[in-house]
Protein backbone atom coordinates (compact mmCIF):
# COMPACT_ATOMS: atom_id res chain seq x y z
CA UNK A 1 0.00 0.00 0.00
CA UNK A 2 1.06 3.31 -1.15
CA UNK A 3 0.17 6.71 0.83
CA UNK A 4 -0.15 10.76 -0.46
CA UNK A 5 -1.68 13.25 0.42
CA UNK A 6 -3.87 15.91 -1.84
CA UNK A 7 -0.64 16.74 -4.04
CA UNK A 8 2.10 14.52 -2.27
CA UNK A 9 4.10 13.07 -5.42
CA UNK A 10 3.76 9.44 -5.25
CA UNK A 11 5.74 7.19 -7.46
CA UNK A 12 3.62 4.45 -9.05
CA UNK A 13 4.20 1.45 -11.35
CA UNK A 14 5.16 1.88 -14.73
CA UNK A 15 -8.88 7.94 -51.18
CA UNK A 16 -11.10 9.55 -48.42
CA UNK A 17 -11.87 12.91 -46.66
CA UNK A 18 -8.33 13.27 -45.35
CA UNK A 19 -6.90 13.33 -48.64
CA UNK A 20 -6.64 16.95 -50.19
CA UNK A 21 -9.26 17.64 -52.76
CA UNK A 22 -7.46 18.39 -56.25
CA UNK A 23 -7.99 22.29 -55.96
CA UNK A 24 -6.37 22.63 -52.53
CA UNK A 25 -3.32 19.88 -54.24
CA UNK A 26 -3.21 22.39 -57.07
CA UNK A 27 -2.44 25.56 -54.84
CA UNK A 28 0.04 23.54 -52.74
CA UNK A 29 1.70 22.41 -55.99
CA UNK A 30 2.15 25.74 -57.51
CA UNK A 31 4.77 26.67 -54.97
CA UNK A 32 6.74 24.20 -56.10
CA UNK A 33 8.95 24.58 -59.34
CA UNK A 34 8.70 21.69 -62.20
CA UNK A 35 10.73 22.02 -65.19
CA UNK A 36 11.42 19.36 -67.62
CA UNK A 37 15.10 18.81 -69.12
CA UNK A 38 15.20 17.58 -72.82
CA UNK A 39 16.31 13.92 -72.80
CA UNK A 40 19.78 13.18 -72.80
CA UNK A 41 21.49 10.67 -71.29
CA UNK A 42 23.49 11.06 -68.58
CA UNK A 43 26.94 9.14 -67.29
CA UNK A 44 27.40 9.60 -63.63
CA UNK A 45 29.04 7.73 -60.70
CA UNK A 46 27.37 6.03 -58.43
CA UNK A 47 28.38 7.29 -54.37
CA UNK A 48 28.51 4.85 -52.00
CA UNK A 49 27.95 6.07 -48.37
CA UNK A 50 28.99 4.76 -45.13
CA UNK A 51 25.32 3.93 -44.37
CA UNK A 52 22.60 4.44 -46.08
CA UNK A 53 22.76 5.73 -49.52
CA UNK A 54 19.56 6.52 -50.92
CA UNK A 55 20.43 6.65 -54.58
CA UNK A 56 21.64 3.17 -54.34
CA UNK A 57 18.92 2.05 -52.07
CA UNK A 58 16.41 3.17 -54.47
CA UNK A 59 18.37 1.60 -57.49
CA UNK A 60 18.80 -1.73 -56.13
CA UNK A 61 14.96 -2.47 -55.23
CA UNK A 62 14.13 -1.07 -58.43
CA UNK A 63 16.18 -3.73 -59.97
CA UNK A 64 14.49 -6.30 -57.96
CA UNK A 65 11.35 -5.51 -58.84
CA UNK A 66 11.63 -5.02 -62.38
CA UNK A 67 13.70 -7.80 -63.03
CA UNK A 68 17.03 -5.46 -64.35
CA UNK A 69 15.06 -3.36 -66.78
CA UNK A 70 17.26 -0.21 -67.84
CA UNK A 71 15.40 2.73 -66.10
CA UNK A 72 13.53 4.83 -69.10
CA UNK A 73 13.28 8.36 -66.29
CA UNK A 74 15.86 10.48 -65.10
CA UNK A 75 14.82 12.23 -61.64
CA UNK A 76 16.43 15.54 -60.93
CA UNK A 77 15.92 16.38 -57.75
CA UNK A 78 17.69 16.91 -54.26
CA UNK A 79 21.15 17.00 -56.10
CA UNK A 80 20.54 13.50 -56.91
CA UNK A 81 19.55 11.96 -60.47
CA UNK A 82 17.00 9.21 -59.79
CA UNK A 83 16.93 6.34 -62.29
CA UNK A 84 13.15 5.39 -62.70
CA UNK A 85 10.48 3.60 -64.89
CA UNK A 86 7.46 5.55 -66.64
CA UNK A 87 4.98 2.55 -66.20
CA UNK A 88 5.41 3.14 -62.45
CA UNK A 89 4.74 6.36 -61.99
CA UNK A 90 1.31 6.63 -62.27
CA UNK A 91 1.04 6.71 -58.63
CA UNK A 92 2.05 9.75 -58.20
CA UNK A 93 -0.25 12.59 -59.54
CA UNK A 94 3.24 15.16 -59.71
CA UNK A 95 5.61 12.71 -61.37
CA UNK A 96 2.96 11.84 -63.96
CA UNK A 97 2.01 15.12 -64.76
CA UNK A 98 6.12 15.76 -65.19
CA UNK A 99 6.11 12.75 -67.41
CA UNK A 100 3.31 13.77 -69.64
CA UNK A 101 4.90 17.24 -69.77
CA UNK A 102 8.32 15.84 -71.20
CA UNK A 103 6.68 13.55 -73.81
CA UNK A 104 4.50 16.50 -75.01
CA UNK A 105 7.49 18.71 -75.14
CA UNK A 106 9.95 15.52 -77.04
CA UNK A 107 9.73 15.26 -80.42
CA UNK A 108 7.10 12.61 -80.93
CA UNK A 109 3.43 13.30 -81.82
CA UNK A 110 1.14 14.29 -79.25
CA UNK A 111 -1.19 11.77 -79.61
CA UNK A 112 1.89 8.67 -79.61
CA UNK A 113 2.94 9.85 -76.71
CA UNK A 114 -0.49 9.88 -74.87
CA UNK A 115 -1.07 6.17 -76.53
CA UNK A 116 2.39 5.26 -75.40
CA UNK A 117 1.84 6.51 -71.53
CA UNK A 118 -1.37 4.93 -71.25
CA UNK A 119 0.29 1.59 -72.48
CA UNK A 120 2.82 1.90 -69.68
CA UNK A 121 0.18 1.45 -67.52
CA UNK A 122 -1.55 -1.15 -68.60
CA UNK A 123 2.39 -2.92 -69.16
CA UNK A 124 2.58 -1.97 -65.10
CA UNK A 125 -0.44 -3.08 -64.08
CA UNK A 126 -0.17 -6.61 -66.17
CA UNK A 127 3.57 -6.92 -64.21
CA UNK A 128 2.22 -6.28 -60.98
CA UNK A 129 -0.52 -8.86 -60.84
CA UNK A 130 1.54 -11.64 -63.56
CA UNK A 131 -0.82 -11.74 -66.16
CA UNK A 132 0.15 -14.86 -68.38
CA UNK A 133 -0.29 -12.49 -71.64
CA UNK A 134 2.74 -10.82 -70.99
CA UNK A 135 6.18 -11.88 -71.59
CA UNK A 136 9.23 -9.88 -69.91
CA UNK A 137 10.56 -9.48 -73.85
CA UNK A 138 7.12 -8.49 -74.97
CA UNK A 139 7.77 -5.75 -71.81
CA UNK A 140 11.48 -4.86 -72.90
CA UNK A 141 10.82 -4.40 -76.76
CA UNK A 142 7.78 -2.77 -75.87
CA UNK A 143 9.83 -0.07 -73.40
CA UNK A 144 12.98 0.42 -76.25
CA UNK A 145 10.31 2.59 -78.44
CA UNK A 146 9.70 4.56 -75.70
CA UNK A 147 12.50 7.96 -75.41
CA UNK A 148 14.17 8.08 -72.02
CA UNK A 149 13.81 11.31 -70.43
CA UNK A 150 14.83 13.43 -67.45
CA UNK A 151 12.53 15.66 -65.80
CA UNK A 152 13.42 17.54 -62.66
CA UNK A 153 11.57 18.46 -59.32
CA UNK A 154 12.64 21.38 -56.95
CA UNK A 155 11.77 20.19 -53.53
CA UNK A 156 11.92 23.37 -50.79
CA UNK A 157 10.63 21.79 -47.88
CA UNK A 158 13.60 20.42 -45.22
CA UNK A 159 10.92 17.62 -43.80
CA UNK A 160 11.84 15.78 -47.23
CA UNK A 161 15.15 14.19 -46.53
CA UNK A 162 17.02 11.81 -49.15
CA UNK A 163 16.56 8.66 -47.48
CA UNK A 164 12.87 9.71 -47.07
CA UNK A 165 12.11 10.76 -50.58
CA UNK A 166 14.14 7.36 -51.74
CA UNK A 167 11.80 5.41 -49.44
CA UNK A 168 8.39 7.28 -51.06
CA UNK A 169 10.27 6.48 -54.59
CA UNK A 170 10.75 2.46 -53.84
CA UNK A 171 6.68 2.70 -53.00
CA UNK A 172 5.89 3.76 -56.67
CA UNK A 173 6.67 0.00 -57.12
CA UNK A 174 5.21 -1.51 -54.44
CA UNK A 175 1.61 -2.67 -54.60
CA UNK A 176 0.84 -2.01 -50.89
CA UNK A 177 2.96 0.59 -49.27
CA UNK A 178 5.74 0.40 -47.03
CA UNK A 179 6.69 2.69 -44.29
CA UNK A 180 8.98 2.73 -41.37
CA UNK A 181 8.86 4.49 -37.87
CA UNK A 182 12.05 5.74 -37.84
CA UNK A 183 11.57 7.81 -41.29
CA UNK A 184 7.51 8.50 -41.40
CA UNK A 185 7.48 12.02 -41.06
CA UNK A 186 10.29 12.56 -43.83
CA UNK A 187 7.86 10.03 -46.11
CA UNK A 188 4.74 11.88 -45.07
CA UNK A 189 6.25 15.07 -46.50
CA UNK A 190 7.51 13.67 -49.86
CA UNK A 191 4.46 11.78 -50.38
CA UNK A 192 2.52 15.71 -49.92
CA UNK A 193 4.63 16.76 -52.42
CA UNK A 194 4.26 13.93 -54.86
CA UNK A 195 0.63 13.87 -54.51
CA UNK A 196 1.27 9.91 -53.85
CA UNK A 197 -2.10 9.70 -51.75
CA UNK A 198 -1.77 5.95 -50.89
CA UNK A 199 1.89 6.31 -49.37
CA UNK A 200 0.35 9.57 -47.42
CA UNK A 201 -2.73 7.37 -45.84
CA UNK A 202 -0.51 4.54 -44.90
CA UNK A 203 1.57 7.00 -43.09
CA UNK A 204 -1.06 8.84 -41.42
CA UNK A 205 -2.11 5.25 -40.05
CA UNK A 206 1.27 4.59 -39.37
CA UNK A 207 1.86 7.88 -37.18
CA UNK A 208 -1.51 7.25 -35.46
CA UNK A 209 -0.33 3.60 -34.00
CA UNK A 210 2.90 4.37 -32.86
CA UNK A 211 2.23 7.94 -30.67
CA UNK A 212 4.86 7.88 -28.06
CA UNK A 213 6.89 10.48 -25.85
CA UNK A 214 9.40 10.96 -28.01
CA UNK A 215 7.26 11.69 -31.62
CA UNK A 216 3.73 12.76 -30.09
CA UNK A 217 4.63 16.62 -30.29
CA UNK A 218 6.26 16.58 -34.22
CA UNK A 219 3.09 13.89 -35.03
CA UNK A 220 0.76 16.37 -33.68
CA UNK A 221 2.65 19.20 -35.61
CA UNK A 222 2.46 16.95 -38.55
CA UNK A 223 -1.32 16.97 -38.12
CA UNK A 224 -1.17 20.44 -38.28
CA UNK A 225 0.28 20.95 -41.00
CA UNK A 226 -1.11 18.44 -43.13
CA UNK A 227 -4.39 19.33 -41.70
CA UNK A 228 -5.11 15.72 -40.32
CA UNK A 229 -7.81 16.12 -37.53
CA UNK A 230 -7.29 12.28 -36.92
CA UNK A 231 -3.98 12.56 -35.95
CA UNK A 232 -4.60 15.42 -34.51
CA UNK A 233 -6.99 14.35 -31.57
CA UNK A 234 -4.80 11.39 -31.26
CA UNK A 235 -2.11 13.44 -30.41
CA UNK A 236 -4.27 15.51 -27.93
CA UNK A 237 -5.58 12.27 -26.47
CA UNK A 238 -2.46 11.10 -25.71
CA UNK A 239 -1.07 13.81 -23.95
CA UNK A 240 -4.12 13.94 -22.52
CA UNK A 241 -3.37 11.08 -20.12
CA UNK A 242 0.47 10.72 -20.02
CA UNK A 243 1.30 14.41 -19.96
CA UNK A 244 2.10 14.14 -16.04
CA UNK A 245 2.92 9.95 -16.15
CA UNK A 246 5.40 10.24 -19.14
CA UNK A 247 6.11 13.90 -20.24
CA UNK A 248 6.52 15.10 -17.18
CA UNK A 249 9.78 12.75 -16.36
CA UNK A 250 11.43 13.28 -19.77
CA UNK A 251 13.21 16.18 -22.13
CA UNK A 252 10.21 15.77 -24.46
CA UNK A 253 8.08 17.70 -22.36
CA UNK A 254 9.79 20.79 -23.57
CA UNK A 255 8.19 20.29 -27.49
CA UNK A 256 4.81 20.71 -26.24
CA UNK A 257 3.31 23.61 -28.05
CA UNK A 258 1.87 26.18 -25.20
CA UNK A 259 -1.55 26.31 -27.02
CA UNK A 260 -1.79 22.45 -26.99
CA UNK A 261 -0.77 22.62 -23.68
CA UNK A 262 -3.12 25.11 -22.42
CA UNK A 263 -5.75 22.97 -24.52
CA UNK A 264 -5.15 19.66 -22.36
CA UNK A 265 -4.51 20.85 -18.89
CA UNK A 266 -8.46 22.40 -19.69
CA UNK A 267 -9.72 18.99 -20.69
CA UNK A 268 -12.01 16.94 -18.59
CA UNK A 269 -10.07 13.84 -19.60
CA UNK A 270 -6.78 15.30 -18.15
CA UNK A 271 -4.71 12.81 -15.77
CA UNK A 272 -2.83 13.20 -13.34
CA UNK A 273 -1.63 11.71 -10.10
CA UNK A 274 -2.88 14.84 -8.01
CA UNK A 275 -2.86 18.61 -8.47
CA UNK A 276 0.90 19.37 -7.04
CA UNK A 277 2.04 16.37 -9.79
CA UNK A 278 0.46 19.09 -12.01
CA UNK A 279 1.60 21.82 -10.92
CA UNK A 280 5.20 20.41 -10.79
CA UNK A 281 4.85 19.51 -14.82
CA UNK A 282 3.84 22.84 -15.41
CA UNK A 283 6.77 24.44 -13.88
CA UNK A 284 9.35 22.38 -15.48
CA UNK A 285 7.70 23.13 -18.74
CA UNK A 286 8.65 26.58 -18.01
CA UNK A 287 11.88 26.19 -16.72
CA UNK A 288 12.62 24.29 -20.54
CA UNK A 289 11.19 26.91 -21.99
CA UNK A 290 13.12 29.14 -20.49
CA UNK A 291 16.57 26.90 -20.52
CA UNK A 292 16.32 25.94 -24.15
CA UNK A 293 20.16 24.23 -24.20
CA UNK A 294 19.14 21.90 -21.57
CA UNK A 295 19.40 18.35 -22.55
CA UNK A 296 17.79 16.47 -19.98
CA UNK A 297 14.73 16.43 -17.59
CA UNK A 298 16.06 18.71 -14.50
CA UNK A 299 15.13 17.73 -10.82
CA UNK A 300 12.08 19.53 -9.09
CA UNK A 301 14.96 20.81 -6.75
CA UNK A 302 16.93 22.29 -9.77
CA UNK A 303 13.29 23.67 -11.15
CA UNK A 304 12.85 25.64 -7.65
CA UNK A 305 16.60 26.78 -7.56
CA UNK A 306 16.47 28.36 -10.54
CA UNK A 307 13.33 30.18 -10.34
CA UNK A 308 14.07 30.97 -6.74
CA UNK A 309 17.72 32.52 -7.63
CA UNK A 310 15.41 35.31 -10.21
CA UNK A 311 15.18 38.75 -8.62
CA UNK A 312 12.61 39.23 -6.37
CA UNK A 313 11.17 42.90 -8.00
CA UNK A 314 7.91 41.16 -8.63
CA UNK A 315 6.70 37.53 -9.05
CA UNK A 316 7.70 35.47 -12.41
CA UNK A 317 4.34 35.53 -14.21
CA UNK A 318 3.89 39.30 -13.49
CA UNK A 319 7.09 39.47 -15.29
CA UNK A 320 6.64 40.66 -19.22
CA UNK A 321 8.72 37.41 -19.89
CA UNK A 322 6.57 35.66 -17.56
CA UNK A 323 2.98 37.04 -18.91
CA UNK A 324 2.68 34.81 -21.97
CA UNK A 325 2.43 31.80 -19.42
CA UNK A 326 -0.28 32.88 -16.87
CA UNK A 327 -3.07 31.05 -18.82
CA UNK A 328 -1.37 27.93 -17.95
CA UNK A 329 -1.62 28.37 -15.04
CA UNK A 330 -4.58 30.07 -14.54
CA UNK A 331 -5.87 26.31 -16.24
CA UNK A 332 -4.64 24.85 -12.62
CA UNK A 333 -6.38 23.84 -9.91
CA UNK A 334 -4.31 25.17 -7.37
CA UNK A 335 -6.49 24.99 -4.29
CA UNK A 336 -6.13 21.25 -4.37
CA UNK A 337 -2.10 21.64 -3.39
CA UNK A 338 -3.02 21.60 0.52
CA UNK A 339 0.36 20.74 1.62
CA UNK A 340 2.08 23.19 3.78
CA UNK A 341 5.59 22.49 2.59
CA UNK A 342 4.51 22.39 -0.99
CA UNK A 343 2.92 25.77 -0.33
CA UNK A 344 5.93 27.28 1.25
CA UNK A 345 7.86 26.03 -1.68
CA UNK A 346 5.61 28.29 -3.65
CA UNK A 347 6.13 31.30 -1.34
CA UNK A 348 10.19 31.12 -1.75
CA UNK A 349 10.29 30.82 -5.56
CA UNK A 350 8.06 34.17 -5.91
CA UNK A 351 6.12 32.15 -9.06
CA UNK A 352 2.73 33.26 -8.62
CA UNK A 353 1.11 36.81 -7.92
CA UNK A 354 1.03 37.62 -4.37
CA UNK A 355 -2.92 37.44 -4.89
CA UNK A 356 -3.36 34.34 -6.40
CA UNK A 357 -1.30 32.82 -3.50
CA UNK A 358 -3.44 35.04 -0.79
CA UNK A 359 -6.63 33.29 -2.32
CA UNK A 360 -5.49 29.57 -1.84
CA UNK A 361 -4.34 30.32 1.63
CA UNK A 362 -7.75 31.79 2.70
CA UNK A 363 -9.29 28.97 0.51
CA UNK A 364 -7.67 26.65 2.29
CA UNK A 365 -7.92 28.06 5.96
CA UNK A 366 -12.21 28.79 5.13
CA UNK A 367 -12.36 25.05 4.35
CA UNK A 368 -10.51 23.84 8.04
CA UNK A 369 -12.69 26.32 10.06
CA UNK A 370 -15.72 24.65 8.47
CA UNK A 371 -15.50 21.40 8.50
CA UNK A 372 -13.90 20.52 5.07
CA UNK A 373 -16.55 22.79 3.59
CA UNK A 374 -15.54 23.75 -0.20
CA UNK A 375 -17.59 27.41 -0.06
CA UNK A 376 -15.65 28.59 -2.99
CA UNK A 377 -15.62 25.66 -5.05
CA UNK A 378 -18.88 24.99 -6.69
CA UNK A 379 -18.36 23.51 -9.83
CA UNK A 380 -17.31 20.12 -9.84
CA UNK A 381 -16.52 19.68 -13.94
CA UNK A 382 -13.09 22.34 -13.33
CA UNK A 383 -12.65 22.62 -9.66
CA UNK A 384 -12.90 19.09 -7.82
CA UNK A 385 -9.59 17.95 -6.76
CA UNK A 386 -8.08 14.54 -8.62
CA UNK A 387 -5.94 11.64 -7.56
CA UNK A 388 -5.02 9.32 -9.74
CA UNK A 389 -3.58 5.72 -10.13
CA UNK A 390 -1.47 4.26 -13.41
CA UNK A 391 -2.63 0.27 -13.59
CA UNK A 392 -0.37 -2.32 -15.35
CA UNK A 393 0.33 -5.88 -15.20
CA UNK A 394 1.20 -6.56 -11.77
CA UNK A 395 0.22 -5.82 -8.86
CA UNK A 396 -3.53 -6.78 -9.33
CA UNK A 397 -4.56 -5.19 -5.98
CA UNK A 398 -3.21 -1.16 -5.72
CA UNK A 399 -4.04 1.45 -2.71
CA UNK A 400 -3.48 5.09 -1.81
CA UNK A 401 -4.25 6.61 0.90
CA UNK A 402 -5.04 10.55 -0.02
CA UNK A 403 -5.76 13.25 2.40
CA UNK A 404 -7.83 16.55 2.07
CA UNK A 405 -9.16 19.09 4.57
CA UNK A 406 -8.53 16.71 7.48
CA UNK A 407 -10.40 13.64 6.11
CA UNK A 408 -8.62 10.51 4.82
CA UNK A 409 -9.95 8.11 1.92
CA UNK A 410 -8.44 5.28 0.41
CA UNK A 411 -8.55 5.10 -3.14
CA UNK A 412 -8.23 1.30 -4.61
CA UNK A 413 -8.12 -0.52 -7.95
CA UNK A 414 -8.32 -4.29 -7.70
CA UNK A 415 -7.71 -7.12 -10.44
CA UNK A 416 -10.12 -10.03 -10.30
CA UNK A 417 -8.73 -11.65 -13.58
CA UNK A 418 -7.39 -11.04 -16.76
CA UNK A 419 -9.76 -8.55 -17.88
CA UNK A 420 -12.31 -7.59 -14.84
CA UNK A 421 -11.65 -4.85 -12.40
CA UNK A 422 -13.37 -2.65 -9.56
CA UNK A 423 -12.30 0.86 -8.62
CA UNK A 424 -13.33 2.21 -5.08
CA UNK A 425 -12.86 4.61 -2.26
CA UNK A 426 -13.29 4.13 1.05
CA UNK A 427 -13.25 6.85 4.41
CA UNK A 428 -10.30 5.93 6.68
CA UNK A 429 -10.21 6.65 10.66
CA UNK A 430 -8.69 9.42 11.98
CA UNK A 431 -7.44 7.12 14.78
CA UNK A 432 -6.15 4.33 11.97
CA UNK A 433 -2.38 4.10 12.37
CA UNK A 434 -1.59 4.08 8.80
CA UNK A 435 -2.53 8.11 9.06
CA UNK A 436 0.14 8.59 11.31
CA UNK A 437 2.43 9.69 8.24
CA UNK A 438 0.30 12.75 7.64
CA UNK A 439 0.37 13.50 11.22
CA UNK A 440 3.62 13.61 11.10
CA UNK A 441 3.73 16.12 7.80
CA UNK A 442 1.71 18.79 9.94
CA UNK A 443 -1.73 17.64 8.44
CA UNK A 444 -4.81 18.80 10.06
CA UNK A 445 -7.29 15.46 11.22
CA UNK A 446 -10.95 16.21 11.08
CA UNK A 447 -13.04 14.46 14.31
CA UNK A 448 -16.06 14.87 12.16
CA UNK A 449 -18.33 11.54 12.30
CA UNK A 450 -19.84 12.37 8.86
CA UNK A 451 -18.57 14.12 5.45
CA UNK A 452 -20.76 14.63 2.08
CA UNK A 453 -18.49 14.16 -0.93
CA UNK A 454 -19.36 14.39 -4.15
CA UNK A 455 -17.21 12.51 -6.38
CA UNK A 456 -17.03 10.64 -9.63
CA UNK A 457 -14.58 7.33 -10.69
CA UNK A 458 -13.49 7.51 -14.17
CA UNK A 459 -11.10 5.12 -15.73
CA UNK A 460 -9.56 5.47 -19.26
CA UNK A 461 -7.98 3.05 -21.41
CA UNK A 462 -7.48 1.93 -25.36
CA UNK A 463 -9.57 -1.10 -26.17
CA UNK A 464 -8.34 -1.90 -29.82
CA UNK A 465 -7.11 1.61 -31.08
CA UNK A 466 -9.80 3.50 -29.67
CA UNK A 467 -10.07 5.34 -26.11
CA UNK A 468 -12.91 4.32 -23.98
CA UNK A 469 -14.07 5.79 -20.55
CA UNK A 470 -15.75 3.97 -17.59
CA UNK A 471 -17.22 6.04 -15.44
CA UNK A 472 -20.00 6.30 -12.21
CA UNK A 473 -20.53 9.84 -13.75
CA UNK A 474 -20.99 12.12 -10.59
CA UNK A 475 -22.42 10.95 -6.98
CA UNK A 476 -23.04 12.70 -3.93
CA UNK A 477 -23.08 10.79 -0.49
CA UNK A 478 -22.22 11.28 3.24
CA UNK A 479 -19.16 9.14 4.22
CA UNK A 480 -19.33 7.50 7.80
CA UNK A 481 -16.40 6.01 9.74
CA UNK A 482 -17.84 2.72 10.17
CA UNK A 483 -19.38 0.12 6.89
CA UNK A 484 -21.24 0.37 5.06
CA UNK A 485 -21.68 4.32 4.68
CA UNK A 486 -17.43 4.33 4.48
CA UNK A 487 -17.32 3.11 1.07
CA UNK A 488 -18.22 4.33 -2.01
CA UNK A 489 -20.29 3.24 -5.44
CA UNK A 490 -17.92 0.53 -6.95
CA UNK A 491 -16.61 1.17 -10.71
CA UNK A 492 -16.63 -2.28 -12.13
CA UNK A 493 -15.32 -2.40 -16.16
CA UNK A 494 -14.20 -5.18 -17.73
CA UNK A 495 -10.66 -3.96 -19.72
CA UNK A 496 -8.61 -6.19 -21.97
CA UNK A 497 -5.37 -3.87 -22.13
CA UNK A 498 -3.41 -2.18 -19.83
CA UNK A 499 -2.40 0.90 -18.84
CA UNK A 500 -5.82 2.07 -16.78
CA UNK A 501 -5.39 5.24 -16.03
CA UNK A 502 -8.18 5.90 -13.03
CA UNK A 503 -9.29 9.25 -11.09
CA UNK A 504 -11.00 10.26 -8.29
CA UNK A 505 -12.41 13.21 -8.37
CA UNK A 506 -13.60 15.04 -4.82
CA UNK A 507 -15.25 17.81 -3.90
CA UNK A 508 -16.83 18.95 -0.55
CA UNK A 509 -19.66 21.17 -0.39
CA UNK A 510 -21.06 23.38 1.66
CA UNK A 511 -23.14 21.75 4.72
Amino acid sequence: MRIMSADTPVSLCEEQKTWKTSEEIEKKTSSHTFTTIPSKQIHRPRIFYRHRDPNEMLFSYTQKITEGMEPDVTLTCLDFEWELHRMYLFKSKVLSQLLAQALQNSDLPITESNAKVKKAEIRCYSKQHQLSGWKHKDVFEQKQRLPKVTIALEINDPDVTRVAFAIALQNLYSSEPQVNEEDVLGILAAAELLQFSSLFLKCIQVMRSSICAASVCSYYSAGCKYKQPSLITDCERWIEVNLVPQLGSQIHLRKVPLELLQKVLKSPRLFTFNEFHLLRTALCWVFLQQNPKIQIIPSYDTVLTYFSSLPKICAFLEREIGQRYIAIFQSLRLHGITSSKHLEELWEINFLPLPWLTRILSDHYHALENGGDMAFQRDFNTQAVRFGLVLTQEPRYHAEIISIYGFFFEIKAVRHDASAYSFYMQRVKHADPIISFFTAERSPVSLKQEREVKYEIKAQCQIDGKWEEFTTERLTQKFGIKKPSCKSVILKACIPSVPIYVTFSLLFPSS
